[in-house]
């Protein structure tokens, strides 16, 4: 069946856009093959295609620059309060850099110690950046590595937010990633591609999705 979008497919451009649209709309498999009338099989088959392209978009996409914020989120059994790699222990540790008003980079860690966090934010951020994060000591030395505009907000002492300082930004997507992961649980080996998913609709149109897919 011709289909400009995929080589070889067996459904229809028409079938093939609406399928993207429920994906981007976060329908899930099973509303999307009541929609179609194409077997929930497939629908996943499709869905899996689309997290994971759109995980290796992300990966190749430019370093990120202006003003980010930078957190860590604990994905799995209930987190030991007030333990912070943190009481970490059987969960999935992600940490998130966002840009304000654009896109959110994500990648799964072992841990929310400095080298590892550093070893990110040196790879994924631009110098001139300016930087917002909490307290939490991972974050030390951002300065010393070239990162002079480095504000933190201390959660510790009840500081949320000093003026322009915070990051509710990846907090908010933090608690919108938990809630819409509970569609999918028991798919912990999988989170990093369901968490790309996430990442990426606030800045992949549809039209870009279709381009990027094929």
């Amino acid at each position: 069946m011709k289909n400009k979008y995929i080589k070889v497919a067996n459904i229809s451009e028409e079938k093939f856009r609406l399928i993207v649209k429920c994906f981007s709309n976060d329908l899930s498999a099973t509303q999307t093959a009541n929609l179609t009338g194409i077997n929930r099989n497939t629908i996943n088959r499709y869905y899996t295609f689309f997290r994971e392209r759109i995980a290796r978009i992300q990966n190749e996409e430019s370093p990120l620059s202006g003003e980010i914020e930078l957190d860590e989120s604990y994905f799995g059994a209930r987190r030991v309060r007030g333990k912070r790699g943190r009481g970490a222990s059987g969960k999935t540790i992600v940490f998130g850099l966002l840009k304000r008003n654009d896109k959110v980079y994500t990648q799964i860690v072992p841990d929310a110690k400095k080298a590892t966090l550093q070893a990110i934010i040196r790879g994924k951020i631009e110098l001139e950046s300016i930087i917002h994060t909490d307290g939490w000591r991972g974050y030390d030395g951002l300065v010393d590595i070239g990162y002079d505009k480095h504000f933190r907000v201390h959660h510790g002492k009840n500081e949320f937010a000093r003026g322009n300082c915070h990051i509710n930004g990846i907090e908010s997507f933090w608690s919108y990633a938990k809630i819409r992961l509970v569609k999918f649980r028991g798919l912990e080996k999988s989170i990093s591609i369901h968490i790309s998913k996430n990442v990426s609709l606030g800045s992949i149109t549809e039209v870009k999705i279709y381009t990027k897919f094929c």
